[in-house]
């Protein structure tokens, strides 16, 4: 090993905009329950997205930590806040959702499989739509 190499600054893929960071956070204290899980979505495609790009450039630490972070939006933060007492069937059927959706995570990036990415993405997106149809209206003040 060179010198010079042990000395090198770390890639930019793994330093975080300070900047990016706070606007994150401040978007998420503002946030209403609805937008928040509407976050949760966005951050998982995105997150899934980052994964199939890391898989085709062959970056193995970048599919895994995408896929991580895809993993743990699904379970902590979508599964978790199911209440399968009060949200009955369909609460249940998106338990059973997003456990798959987790499973074929793991899958994807043991076996780098594009096409177990690209299913749980079909699978989530009728999900983030029918959610996102039902935000709550929100009243406009008149402008007097």
């Amino acid at each position: 090993m060179h010198a010079t190499a042990a000395f090198a600054p770390p890639r930019p893929a793994l330093r975080v905009n300070p900047y990016r960071k706070a606007a994150a956070e401040i978007a998420v204290a503002a946030a209403d329950p609805h937008e928040l899980v509407s976050m949760l979505f966005a951050c998982f495609a995105a997150a899934v997205a980052e994964a199939r790009g890391a898989l085709v450039r062959g970056d193995v630490a970048a599919k895994c930590a995408a896929l991580t972070r895809a993993v743990r939006i699904v379970d902590e933060g979508l599964r978790s806040a199911l209440d399968v007492r009060a949200g009955g069937k369909l609460a249940s059927d998106l338990r059973d959702l997003y456990a798959y959706v987790v499973q074929r995570l793991t899958e994807a990036n043991l076996r780098n499989d594009d096409a177990a990415l690209q299913e749980c993405l079909r699978l989530m997106q009728p999900v983030q739509d029918a959610w996102l149809a039902i935000a709550p209206r929100r009243a406009v003040a008149a402008a007097g």
